[in-house]
């Protein structure tokens, strides 16, 4: 089992950044698949990115791409994602989740995970 708490969500103006950071509890990160969703007012859970347990691939989700990057260090038990050039669309509470994968490949789907964190908001004002 592990247990995830991010950090980092916060009030940003358009355009400029923020970085997100998912601490893991456990020590077999390295065997979960980890993958960042968010839910925005009155919208459904989006996939925003994901990695693979070695970190060696990735996935984004076409609203984020070129923009967000997610990265992971399983040394410390922690998966960081990057936000540039933010809009005020990307506004929503910002989920990590962990899935515990015996191959190493990203996983987009918000149903494939088993642990979740509790989520920290992120406001993009215009």
């Amino acid at each position: 089992q592990v247990q995830l708490v991010e950090s980092g969500g916060g009030l940003v103006q358009a355009g400029g950044s923020l970085t997100l950071s998912c601490a893991a509890s456990g020590r077999t990160f390295s065997s979960y698949a980890m993958g960042w969703f968010r839910q925005g007012p009155g919208k459904e859970r989006e996939s925003v990115a994901a990695i693979s347990r070695s970190g060696s691939s990735t996935h984004y989700g076409d609203s984020v791409k070129g923009r967000f990057t997610i990265s992971r260090d399983n040394a410390k038990n922690t998966v960081t994602l990057q936000m540039n050039n933010l809009q005020p669309g990307d506004t929503a509470v910002y989920y990590c989740a962990a899935d515990q994968q015996s191959v190493d490949i990203p996983i987009m789907t918000p149903w494939r995970y088993d642990y979740w964190g509790q989520g920290t908001q992120v406001t993009v004002s215009s």
